[in-house]
């Protein structure tokens, strides 16, 4: 799983104004699929649709292979009953329309009912067209095709809160685009030197601010993130703000640089605060204060020493995604050996816990577990030595309202929900769910 989105009322957002809010969770796979879970009274997710979104190409301009794998998904905005949303893979966004038709039209004067033209010499008479009950029918469309915009892979969309448009950042370009334009963007920030060899730093992720539409951020593979007001001048290359933490030169190795890369970058709900994830660490930084984080979470830090062996098979290159929820009070984020991290920004509490098939049963309460460096201390905790790097979260969604959780395993999607204990307490995630591959499945199944 390459890429999942929940749905939201907030207008203001990149999620949908829905009726119950969070009704909708969109995932995209590696094989260009998207698949969409809808809410049902009871509470649980079913499929909802499921679609091929991009295809594998190739440019043969540059002799480069396309794979169809989605990076990105994000929901636009509601109007009407259908619901739109951008997914875009390496090099192409598309806009598509999924809608419900519950009802066909019968009785049309120029065609029969399988949609041939009748021959014209066969109409004697007129006759209005009626339209006849049917079997629910979810239809996902294409709108919109928006291609030939970056040279190279794009990392990041996002919906801005006009409505009208969305930005796509690659590694060294950020362009603006109008959803109704598919011809042309307008290149908002280029970081392409006129040397490549003097390139110091790639774009990792960029956002648009909630509430303002003149305000974006983006980040890079320095561990800097820029915020940048479009008011200011068209072309962003001057920074509003800057938020980098200083490294003391003492603590500088060879991996300093890798490991302080943002893979991601999340405005708070409010629109006050940033959240920032690089290999280490999620910080949370004021808008207000850039010099410093107000608050730093170590993620997994007994990973430190074995930054080496990361290095040498390519994890420590991971790109992992961070949460907010609903209200800003805690922080989400993934790790190795199916691990997910929560941290409580009130108490300084955090918790781990594993998304896995082999532990998680439907309605099963989700233990907290322990990583430890040295010798275990309960029969219960893991040894780091023991990790599986080969299994980890990189993908994490928040419910906008809920406590509900989605997280994506490696070809499993995990959805949680927070239970309340009897005296009215909230107790650890237990899980709802855990469909069994259906990314691979050409039909989804249903929970």
């Amino acid at each position: 799983m390459s890429s999942l989105r929940w749905s939201s009322t907030r207008a203001e957002s990149s999620w949908p104004r829905v009726t119950g809010s969070g009704e909708f969770l969109a995932t995209g796979d590696r094989g260009g699929r998207v698949v969409i879970f809808q809410r049902e009274p009871q509470g649980e997710y079913n499929v909802y649709s499921t679609f091929q979104s991009h295809e594998p190409e190739f440019d043969y301009l540059k002799s480069l292979e396309i794979e169809e794998k989605i990076n990105k998904i994000r929901w636009l905005p509601l109007h009407n009953p259908a619901h739109f949303l951008l997914a875009t893979n390496d090099k192409t966004i598309k806009l598509w329309k999924v809608s419900e038709r519950d009802k066909r039209a019968e009785g049309y004067n120029l065609r029969d009912e399988e949609g041939r033209l009748k021959d014209l010499s066969t109409v004697t008479t007129l006759q209005v067209p009626v339209l006849r009950p049917m079997d629910l029918l979810v239809e996902a469309s294409p709108r919109r095709v928006f291609a030939n915009g970056h040279a190279y892979h794009i990392n990041s969309i996002s919906v801005n809160s006009d409505c009208e448009t969305y930005l796509s950042a690659d590694d060294l370009r950020i362009n603006l685009w109008h959803l109704n334009i598919t011809d042309r963007s307008f290149n908002i920030v280029d970081l392409k030197p006129e040397n490549m060899e003097d390139l110091s730093e790639v774009i990792t992720v960029a956002e648009f601010h909630p509430h303002h539409c003149h305000l974006l951020a983006f980040s890079s593979s320095t561990g800097t993130t820029r915020l940048c007001d479009m008011r200011a001048r068209a072309l962003c290359d001057q920074h509003a703000k800057l938020f980098e933490e200083a490294v003391d030169p003492s603590r500088r190795s060879f991996f300093s640089e890798i490991v302080s890369s943002v893979s991601d970058v999340k405005f708070s709900h409010s629109g006050r605060y940033l959240l920032t994830r690089d290999y280490l660490t999620v910080k949370v930084w004021d808008l207000n204060m850039e010099n410093k984080p107000v608050e730093t979470y170590q993620v997994h830090d007994y990973l430190r020493t074995k930054l080496c062996s990361l290095y040498e098979s390519d994890c420590i290159f991971d790109k992992f995604e961070c949460a907010w929820n609903g209200t800003d009070s805690v922080i989400m984020t993934g790790a190795y050996n199916n691990y997910f991290r929560m941290f409580d920004r009130a108490s300084l509490r955090d918790v781990t816990l594993e998304a896995s098939r082999e532990v998680c049963k439907r309605r099963a309460v989700l233990q907290p577990r322990r990583v430890c460096v040295g010798k275990k201390r309960k029969e219960t905790d893991v040894s780091v030595d023991s990790l599986d790097f080969r299994k980890k979260i990189l993908h994490t969604a928040w419910h906008p309202k809920e406590n509900i959780i989605a997280i994506a395993a490696s070809n499993n999607l995990y959805i949680f929900q927070d239970r309340l204990t009897p005296n009215g307490h909230h107790n650890t995630p237990e899980i709802q769910s855990a469909p069994p591959k259906w990314q691979t499945q050409p039909n989804p199944p249903t929970y």
